[in-house]
């Protein structure tokens, strides 16, 4: 059996343009998405050893049952591809009373890394420029306290950003390794708008890089060995803003922790 790499929200965007790319270089490839049908049909359209596997990120629970079926399938997954995400347009919160894309975009990722660790290799990260304009506030931002249409979103994306030097340190002795990966600004239906906005930002998406171009970063990234870092595209740069905060991010991390019950 061929390696194998593990992408969430794989039914489509750049998710599903990684699994097609992927897949056409041997890989064992599982796409997850929380949608049975449309996850299903995604992974039946790729030509290749192309598996779906229903996952719902917005919860705790429903991240444990993903980790429970994917320990129960995968030995080992050689890659992880935390590509799913949320940019909401209103304040949602989830049965565990905590803002939907904090949970997708940050806790979840989060909790899977610790669930599925004694099986991971790779882990890659996709990430968001944004997150410089983010404000990570323990107690506040999990809740969508302040909510705003754009900063929480870059608020969520930061506080995922700042535990990625903290779980390369964590598995430096185990040699699993983590990147995150900026893919550049990309014409998917993330953050899609009813109404006249929406119709003003579909025309902007236009100009924007295809979901295959998307991928592309997140692909090359599957292939490599190092860890901790932030790459802009294929390059690597250094983390900006809040993103350097060691203490910020110790109590994100701690915050995440109870709230998700890992250790």
């Amino acid at each position: 059996m061929g390696s194998t790499v593990v992408v969430t929200g794989g039914n489509r965007g750049i998710g599903y343009a990684v699994c097609e790319q992927l897949a056409g270089e041997g890989f064992r490839v599982l796409l997850v998405a929380r949608d049975q049908e449309r996850g299903a049909r995604a992974a039946a359209s790729i030509s290749g050893d192309v598996g779906f596997v229903a996952g719902d990120l917005t919860t705790i629970a429903s991240v444990r049952r993903l980790a429970d079926e994917l320990r129960g399938g995968c030995p080992r997954i050689d890659v992880l591809v935390h590509n799913a995400g949320v940019w909401p347009s209103r304040r949602t919160l989830t049965e565990d009373g905590l803002e939907e894309s904090f949970a997708v975009n940050h806790l979840a990722p989060f909790l899977l890394n610790h669930l599925l660790e004694d099986r991971l290799g790779r882990v890659v990260q996709v990430s968001a420029g944004l997150y410089v304009k983010g404000r990570a506030e323990v107690g506040r931002t999990s809740v969508g306290a302040d909510f705003h249409q754009m900063r929480t979103y870059a608020d969520t994306k930061l506080c995922n950003l700042l535990t990625v030097p903290l779980f390369a340190e964590r598995w430096r002795a185990s040699g699993i390794t983590i990147d995150a990966v900026h893919p550049g600004v990309i014409r998917t239906g993330l953050g899609d708008r009813r109404g006249p906005v929406g119709w003003l930002l579909t025309m902007v998406k236009r100009k924007w890089a295809t979901p295959e171009e998307g991928a592309g970063p997140v692909v090359g990234l599957a292939h490599g060995t190092g860890t901790g870092r932030y790459f802009h595209l294929t390059e690597e740069v250094p983390l900006e803003g809040p993103a350097l905060d060691g203490e910020l991010a110790g109590r994100i991390w701690k915050e995440a922790e109870t709230l998700t019950s890992a250790g």
